[in-house]
């Protein structure tokens, strides 16, 4: 399958419409739920670097210097009073109004879908009070055919280096998704794949909020914990001790600036990994990254399970999230899923040209060019020369 999309106004408006749009659904809902439950919208904490405000423009600012200070560097050879000029070639070829556009609606529309989204499962505890873990671990031991997935994957990969090296690629993930998004709308060639990237984000984070209410969980660690005690004291653990801990003080202890992050059933890890590996494999070129995406996604999938965050009906649900997601940003920013269009930015082919349609333009009869399309039948094909 190749994709591409010509870049007009009518597929700007249609992105920009879908991003607004999907900001405003998740939005309002979150101040629904939040009115409905007696709580406030609180701007979570995610990172050493503040809360997701703060931290989405100091990306931005972080990926500017990057982009202008080695092109100066390089290009000015490290004289000073030529790197003005080079930034305002930079700036004049590639920060143009629509790469503006794409930067702050990206920006803005994503705050405004994870903030909710972060809101909103937190307030999940307060809007239903239904588990349907028990049905999901017996849908895993029918799968298996009597087995836990954990213990499977416990003796299979062992619960040493294996348990330190899938704690890191399941953290991996925190930081992937500001970094990718950052990455796609500020340096993608494209305007169209960041305006993809960045509307599938955001209808993935929609959707898996949505599978939360639809199907509430909190993950066999949290419900089965003694099939886990085998595993070491590594930051993933420590990671789901501090949620249950967040949990018990919004549930019990009333702290109003808190936010408890236990939720199912969706795994996001899993459909967002996914999703950036899919938009790596189809918006780029490059052999090493298309790789590195799709090993990520393998073991962050086994990590899900490994560490009981997720059931695999969990894994299965956040692939058709990415696959949804993919799909419906690929429309709405005007890729073409045909595999006989070429992807942008490459000439298309010539199309056919039949004989009676030859004949119809060119002379016929005895003073007939040569080359014509005189004595061909309708069905032999002519083609253009390239």
């Amino acid at each position: 399958m190749r994709v591409g999309a010509p870049y007009t106004g009518r597929v700007y408006r249609r992105a920009w419409t879908l991003l607004v749009g999907n900001a405003v659904l998740i939005g309002v809902a979150a101040i629904v739920v939040a009115i409905a439950c007696g709580k406030h919208l609180i701007d979570p904490d995610g990172s050493f670097l503040g809360p997701s405000w703060l931290r989405l423009p100091l990306l931005l600012g972080a990926a500017l210097l990057v982009d202008f200070l080695p092109r100066a560097l390089w290009f000015s050879r490290g004289n000073p009073k030529l790197m003005p000029a080079v930034v305002r070639e930079r700036w004049r070829t590639h920060w143009d109004r629509d790469r503006l556009t794409l930067v702050g609606m990206g920006v803005v529309a994503f705050y405004v879908v994870y903030v909710s989204y972060r809101n909103l499962k937190s307030f999940l505890p307060f809007v239903r009070d239904a588990q349907y873990d028990r049905e999901l671990h017996l849908l895993d031991r029918a799968l298996l055919f009597g087995h836990d997935p954990a213990v499977l994957l416990h003796h299979a990969l062992g619960q040493g280096f294996m348990a330190w090296f899938l704690s890191y690629v399941y953290l991996w993930f925190l930081p992937l998704v500001p970094l990718a998004v950052t990455a796609w709308i500020v340096w993608s060639r494209n305007l169209s794949h960041g305006y993809w990237f960045v509307a599938s984000q955001c209808i993935a984070w929609t959707l898996g909020t949505a599978s939360y209410y639809a199907l509430p969980t909190l993950g066999p660690g949290l419900q089965y914990p003694w099939l886990y005690e085998g595993l070491p004291k590594t930051p993933t653990s420590q990671l789901m001790d501090s949620l249950v801990n967040g949990r018990h003080t919004v549930l019990w202890a009333g702290v109003g600036d808190a936010v408890q992050s236990v939720a199912g059933f969706a795994s996001l890890h899993v459909g967002i990994t996914l999703l950036v590996a899919l938009m790596v494999q189809y918006t780029t070129r490059m052999r090493w990254l298309q790789l590195v995406a799709w090993v990520n996604f393998a073991f962050t999938s086994v990590a899900t399970l490994y560490f009981g965050w997720h059931y695999i009906a969990d894994d299965v649900a956040g692939v058709m999230i990415a696959l949804s997601s993919f799909w419906l940003g690929g429309i709405a920013s005007g890729q073409r899923f045909d595999r006989r269009r070429p992807a942008s930015g490459e000439p298309a082919p010539a199309p056919a040209v039949t004989a009676a349609a030859l004949a119809r333009r060119t002379p016929s009869g005895p003073g007939a060019p040569a080359g014509t399309a005189v004595g061909r039948t309708r069905s032999t094909p002519l083609h253009r020369p390239e």
